[in-house]
């Protein structure tokens, strides 16, 4: 194994593990809450916590936008600028949290005016949204602290980071349920902790690891004009590019619930699969986003395609790999998940689809991260904003005549078309000298 390999596994794994924990945390509250008698309780979780989940993925542009400029620092070895993008981050973050404090109650009435659920759902869905909310500092902080962890090229903290939280929530939640008899407020509030006690583990490793940036923490150059500028134009790119991901993936949901609920949990089932594959991509697009932004950075042409054509060796044998196991003990997996025959039976009719993911969406998760390191987000952007419109424009072409599988047929395509379209337009960014371009840009 060469020394680009070796970057990408120290930078991949860490990052795929960070991702497999980040679900545990909902898992755990659903866990405890299952076993308090009624199903309402499962129902009030499952509200409150796709709530944060939309919310906070709007502003995932946070840890994308510092995880690509904190990289370009990184290579440049600019140190003074490395700690000013996360104090900028940071500042930025905890202003859109006070935001989302202050606009709590009209936020909450607006969501519960689309989802419907009975009385006693919404009214612990609202308990749960009125503590859980108060993380919202802590959350979005996170995303800064954990994107520039990346683009330092240490994506270990973010996983110490990650097992932190959920160690502190399954402990607190079962504390303030079985002990304190707090039932969904107690679930709330031990995920409120987990958050914090996430940003202050965050707050020691960066105290710890990096003590050399202390005397760069000043208000020198922090909002220097042209440098919050390209803060905001790499983050509104990316921010967009989020909207355009969210109506795929609810578009995708909803309408398939239209189909009857079989379908719907067919759908929701292979959707699985999909998350499965997705997070061991993520943790390669982490890496191609801290190795090519710091190449980038360091102006070294050379490094930046080796990096980028060992990517994609990666790439495509795990998309072999996952095509290969789907195809031997995917269904098996799906017998896991649910014992409903009906609904096992009529996923064989859509699973072929599942064989077509690991190969049409590669290489779009590995661009994401190359062009997130390379800040060329304008060209993401591009990319989803013509795989979205094929995506609608496919499925309303065609689901009269093929119901469902229009719509997996728009999603493969979707993924396939995000990989294409950003080979395209960054194959002539490079050939129009990206580094000059990006030169320019500082």
């Amino acid at each position: 194994m060469n020394q680009t390999d070796k970057q990408i596994l120290h930078i991949a794994v860490p990052s795929i593990v960070s991702n497999i924990t980040v679900p545990l945390l909902g898992l755990v509250d659903v866990t405890i809450v299952g076993h308090l008698g009624s199903a309402a309780y499962i129902g009030a979780i499952a509200v409150g916590g796709m709530l944060f989940n939309m919310i906070y993925w709007v502003f995932g542009f946070l840890r994308m936008g510092t995880g690509g400029l904190t990289a370009q620092a990184f290579g440049q070895r600019n140190e003074a600028e490395i700690t000013r993008i996360l104090l900028r981050s940071l500042s930025v973050s905890f202003l859109l949290a006070a935001a989302l404090l202050i606009l709590q109650y009209p936020i909450r009435h607006l969501a519960f005016f689309f989802i419907d659920a009975s009385p006693e759902v919404q009214d612990m869905a609202t308990r749960y949204f009125h503590i859980c909310i108060w993380g919202a500092p802590a959350t979005l902080g996170l995303y800064s602290f954990i994107g520039w962890f990346i683009g330092m090229q240490n994506s270990r903290y973010p996983m110490f980071i990650a097992i932190t939280q959920n160690v502190v929530n399954i402990a607190a939640s079962l504390f303030f349920v079985l002990a304190l008899d707090m039932k969904v407020a107690g679930v709330a509030l031990g995920t409120l902790i987990a958050q914090y006690a996430g940003l202050l583990m965050a707050c020691l490793l960066c105290r710890h690891k990096y003590k050399s940036l202390r005397p760069y923490v000043r208000r020198h150059k922090l909002f220097e004009r042209q440098a919050m500028k390209r803060f905001f134009n790499v983050n509104r790119d990316i921010f967009f590019r989020t909207l355009c991901i969210v109506a795929v993936t609810v578009f995708f949901t909803s309408t398939g619930a239209a189909y009857g609920d079989v379908v719907l949990a067919v759908n929701t089932l292979l959707m699985q699969l999909f998350t499965l594959f997705s997070y061991v991509m993520d943790g390669f697009a982490y890496a191609g986003e801290a190795l090519s932004g710091k190449y980038a950075g360091a102006g070294n042409r050379t490094a930046f395609r080796q990096t980028v054509r060992h990517l994609f060796y990666w790439g495509t044998a795990l998309a072999a790999g996952f095509t290969l196991l789907y195809g031997i003990g995917g269904k098996d997996f799906l017998s896991l998940l649910t014992n409903d025959t009906e609904v096992i039976s009529a996923s064989g009719d859509y699973f072929a689809w599942v064989l077509a993911i690991p190969a049409a969406g590669f290489s779009a998760f590995l661009l994401d991260g190359i062009c997130i390191g390379a800040t060329a987000t304008r060209i993401m952007l591009r990319a989803i904003f013509i795989a979205s419109a094929c995506f609608f424009l496919l499925y309303y072409g065609l689901h009269g005549t093929m119901g469902n599988h229009a719509l997996w047929l728009a999603f493969i395509s979707y993924l396939g078309l995000r990989g294409i379209m950003q080979a395209l337009l960054s194959r002539k960014l490079l050939s129009q000298g990206f580094f000059s371009t990006f030169a320019n840009n500082q």
